[in-house]
């Protein structure tokens, strides 16, 4: 079977799966007018994964979240963190670089030229829709930004305040880079500061998918050292 093929048999058998076992949906007004002007890809389950997670943290410790793009899960974060009266504080990074940096396609749009207007989008978005509650957020990749965690450093996040990183963490969304060694690397530094207790959701991990996160989704229950909360259809774990 070639790629192609496999990669409609894939979607397929998700489709099927999905059928089977359909996902959970919460979405509300507000979610749903957000998720129509607020550009991002979001799957809808994350709905549910996001809000429980919120619901039962651990601690006061920081939610920490890898990749912001234009801000939609940052913004539904600090949504489910006002409903349920969490003052946990969102620490986020996002370099807004790719490898590719040529055009668009065939059209005179560079990818670097899109990214910054992405970065852009997203200082608007959070400004307006998470104004009360700005995210810290760092613009580094995250092999960089857990680097900078580790050493405790004190950081200017984009809106140019002082942050301070570092010590535990009570909830990770993880949603940068999918390939292998870059979603490894999130979960080795996400591992290493995630408390007891302390919620893991990889983006994209859904049994079937062609992402490469879902090898570390399988690395992680082969640990032992995390419990599945909730597939719905992407993996939200609880360390013990």
């Amino acid at each position: 079977m070639n790629k192609s093929n496999l990669r409609l048999f894939n979607r397929s058998v998700r489709k099927i799966k999905n059928i089977l076992n359909p996902v959970i949906d919460i979405s509300d007004e507000y979610t749903s007018l957000l998720c129509g002007i607020n550009a991002g890809w979001l799957e809808r389950g994350n709905l549910y994964s996001l809000n429980y997670a919120i619901e039962h943290l651990p601690s006061g410790s920081p939610i920490i979240e890898i990749g912001s793009f234009c801000g939609l899960s940052t913004n539904l974060i600090g949504y489910y963190k006002e409903k349920h009266g969490v003052t946990n504080k969102l620490i986020n990074c996002d370099k807004w670089e790719w490898n590719n940096s040529g055009p668009m396609g065939n059209s005179r749009i560079s990818i670097a030229d899109y990214l910054i207007y992405a970065q852009n989008t997203y200082m608007g978005n959070v400004q307006t829709f998470s104004g009360n509650d700005l995210p810290h957020t760092i613009k580094e990749f995250s092999d960089d930004f857990f680097r900078m965690w580790r050493a405790g450093e004190e950081v200017e996040d984009i809106f140019g305040r002082k942050t301070k990183l570092g010590g535990p963490i009570s909830f990770a969304f993880v949603d940068g880079n999918h390939e292998y060694e870059f979603a490894k690397n999130d979960f080795l530094h996400t591992d290493e500061f995630l408390e007891s207790g302390g919620f893991l959701l990889f983006d994209d991990s859904a049994d079937g998918t062609e992402w490469e996160v879902s090898r570390v989704r399988d690395e992680v229950i082969a640990t032992k050292r995390y419990e599945i909360i909730i597939k719905n259809p992407n993996y939200l774990f609880r360390k013990h």
